[in-house]
């Protein structure tokens, strides 16, 4: 039996598509309409950007141990956080944790590495691309990472926040992140991280100018295999 996987959410669309692929990929993997058991707790959004907002760690901590508790009654086995802005609070939640975690720039940069790349760009929020969750998950593996510049932040973030979070998805957008990925390949990055969970929805293989690191799926994947490689599943 596989692992029960908990998904700590926090914005709907990042969450969704989290979901929707170790649903789907779980299928191909295990039979058809197969996949491991699942349970997703998801407050409300508007509180996390209120606390982000004020720079309040420990309180965007404290909401993110609120939903592990509530997995943890509800089965999980171990959890995972398709938000990547809110791993800046990881350190006030991997100690007192009730289940194990698996932490989204970590598997990033596990599968940039496998991969032979070295020199990473980042795109994201501007409260992800202002903290140290990539460039320190990076350099653990001996990577670089490149910051888009304060217009480039800006930008993206009112692209994600006002757009990407509230399912809008426009070609403008997509146009926006190529055109960042493009000056960052200029600039000698051989990747590109999709540093916002809700980024792969307008980005893609095709209109990528660098390979691309789909943070959302990567840890879809990663969480996967931590299910199927279990004690539990194996024969």
């Amino acid at each position: 039996m596989a692992l029960h996987i908990g998904i700590v959410g926090c914005s709907a669309e990042g969450a969704a598509l989290c979901y929707r692929t170790i649903c789907t990929e779980g299928a191909r993997l295990m039979g058809e309409h197969a996949h491991p058991e699942v349970s997703m707790h998801t407050p409300s959004l508007a509180e996390y950007v209120r606390l982000l907002e004020r720079g309040d760690l420990a309180a965007v901590g404290e909401m993110m141990l609120v939903s592990a508790r509530k997995l943890e009654a509800a089965g999980a086995d171990f959890l995972v956080c398709p938000d990547n802005t809110i791993h800046q609070a990881f350190d006030h939640v991997a100690q007192r944790s009730p289940l194990p975690w698996l932490h989204i720039a970590e598997v990033v940069a596990e599968a940039a590495a496998g991969r032979g790349l070295r020199r990473l760009g980042l795109t994201g929020t501007r409260w992800l691309v202002d903290s140290p969750v990539y460039p320190e998950a990076l350099a653990r593996h001996g990577l670089e990472c490149i910051l888009p510049t304060a217009d480039e932040r800006d930008e993206m973030n009112r692209v994600i926040m006002q757009e990407l979070v509230n399912g809008v998805f426009k070609p403008e957008a997509a146009e926006y992140f190529r055109r960042v990925g493009v000056r960052m390949r200029d600039e000698g990055c051989d990747g590109l991280v999709l540093g916002c969970t809700e980024i792969p929805l307008v980005m893609n293989e095709g209109n990528a100018p660098l390979p691309m690191l789909d943070s959302t799926r990567l840890l879809a994947r990663a969480a996967l295999r931590k299910a199927m490689q279990s004690p539990r599943h194996l024969p």
